[in-house]
């Protein structure tokens, strides 16, 4: 990074030769910024660079693609902060946090924006700055249980919990099992088959009766699964920060006292509401049903049948989407930013030319779905030649994005299924971007994805789409 140092006025007045000065300003600059930790040269003050370069992981937390828009607590804050400060962001997804820590030290990159635990191990290597997180083990139980919610430890005992072999909660559920004298009936999964957000949706679903994840993950999961409970912690709390290196305490400083501002504090507690609260499921909203029996599908049957034609697509398909996207809910808006009747991605709504005052219209938001469904169907037809599979993957693209969608097909292909197939081939390798074995594969160009509200969306419109078939005319 270029420091931008100034030899002050009072080294002029220095009885050294012109060729000593430089030196000195030179050493001084390269020490500021290294990855080294400084003891013996005073930190020195620099202006914020052009474009800070900025290192991230993929995860649910930090940093993910959805609708082919990259998004994420951390990377939102990120974005909101160089924006305020006028600077361009040079972004780099690092492969393991290992790796990322290497990139800092060696001078690659100027700041992590990811949570590292502030423990003596990462202080050695990072100076923490930025957001402040708290995160601890909790408990994921059902909220409604006969026997009541398990609000303490004890209630444990005599209990059947579900958890990664080998992970950190494992761990945790055996040292908490000997401090209570035993009791606590302990279930491994083999990490290869099942994750932790598969325990969780195995808990919402009555599979199985408890696990244990950490909070924040446990808080997104919550906005799905909303009949769980996630109250009980089960291990002291852990603090994590973003970090720069240790000669940079001058990025730190500006970066924190960013943070300490009123208007970067409302914004953060907005951030934190969006990706830990609001739910991610649009559900159903009541606007309208469809009833079959009078020869209807929803109030805009005229213009899914007018835009679907102009590119070839069954007009019903293309209202289980619309069914399946907002309940025909024109004034929807999704916890992601997507509005209308076809939920529509607001970057994906500029490189179409619909402008934010006619999102929500109904015969706009409908037309440029069809133009989106037909470029997706174009992209895939180079992956899938049959027309009437395809169109699972045009309709998985539609809610994931095309990328997580190539990912998959990619995935299937390395791993022994059919990538020309949906149903239990490549909706099978969607849900394995999930698991970082997976997602951090080569063959992975998108990162992270959860795939299970995809994987369910395919699902649901088409069955939608049948029972459509059956009852309304083409």
């Amino acid at each position: 990074m270029n420091c931008g140092f100034k030899i002050t006025s009072h080294l002029a007045a220095i009885a050294v030769s012109t060729a000593m000065a430089t030196l000195i300003w030179v050493g001084i600059c390269l020490s500021g910024c290294s990855g080294k930790k400084q003891t013996e040269v005073k930190q020195p003050q620099c202006d914020l660079p052009d474009t800070l370069r900025v290192a991230t992981l993929y995860s649910p937390t930090s940093y993910f693609l959805y609708r082919d828009e990259p998004m994420g607590y951390d990377y939102s804050l990120l974005m909101q902060f160089a924006s305020d400060k006028g600077i361009a962001v040079n972004l780099t997804v690092a492969s393991s946090l290992g790796k990322m820590i290497e990139m800092l030290d060696s001078g690659k990159v100027d700041l992590l924006a990811y949570e590292i635990p502030v423990t003596a191990e990462y202080l050695e290597k990072i100076e923490p700055c930025g957001p402040e997180f708290s995160t601890h083990q909790v408990l994921v139980q059902p909220k409604k249980q006969s026997a009541g919610l398990i609000n303490d430890a004890t209630g444990l005992v005599g209990k059947e919990v579900y958890v990664e072999e080998n992970s950190k909660y494992h761990y945790r559920l055996q040292n908490l099992n000997n401090e209570l004298g035993g009791g606590i009936n302990i279930h491994v999964i083999d990490r290869d088959t099942l994750i932790t957000e598969d325990l969780i949706e195995m808990v919402s679903d009555g599979e199985i009766p408890l696990t244990v994840v950490d909070s924040d993950i446990a808080r997104i999961n919550k906005t799905y699964y909303r009949d769980l409970d996630i109250s009980l912690p089960l291990s002291f709390p852990q603090k994590s920060r973003w970090g720069v290196s240790h000669g940079c305490k001058w990025l730190a400083d500006s970066i924190n006292a960013w943070f300490e501002q009123e208007t970067p504090k409302q914004r953060q507690a907005q951030l934190l509401k969006r990706y830990f609260e609001l739910s991610k499921d649009n559900g159903d909203t009541g606007v309208f049903n469809p009833d079959f029996s009078k020869g209807t599908i929803s109030p805009y049957d005229n213009l899914f049948k007018k835009y679907a034609g102009e590119i070839g697509m069954d007009w019903r398909l293309l209202a289980a989407q619309g069914y399946h996207e907002s309940h025909f809910d024109s004034t929807q808006v999704s916890w992601a930013g997507a509005r209308g009747i076809m939920q529509i991605m607001p970057r994906t709504a500029r490189a179409y030319n619909l402008t934010p005052n006619r999102i929500t219209n109904p015969e706009a938001n409908i037309s440029t779905a069809t133009k989106i469904i037909r470029d997706l169907d174009k992209s895939l037809s180079r992956k899938v030649a049959d027309k009437e599979e395809r169109r699972k993957f045009v309709i998985a693209a539609y809610n994931s994005g095309l990328a997580h969608v190539l990912d998959a097909i990619a995935l299937a292909e390395k791993y022994g299924k059919n990538p020309a197939v949906w149903y239990g081939n490549v909706e099978a390798a969607l849900l394995m971007k999930a698991n970082p074995e997976y997602y951090t594969d080569p063959v992975c160009r998108a990162g992270y994805f959860r795939g299970r509200q995809t994987v369910t969306y395919v699902k649901e419109v088409m069955a939608f789409y049948d029972n459509a078939k059956k009852k309304i005319a083409l």
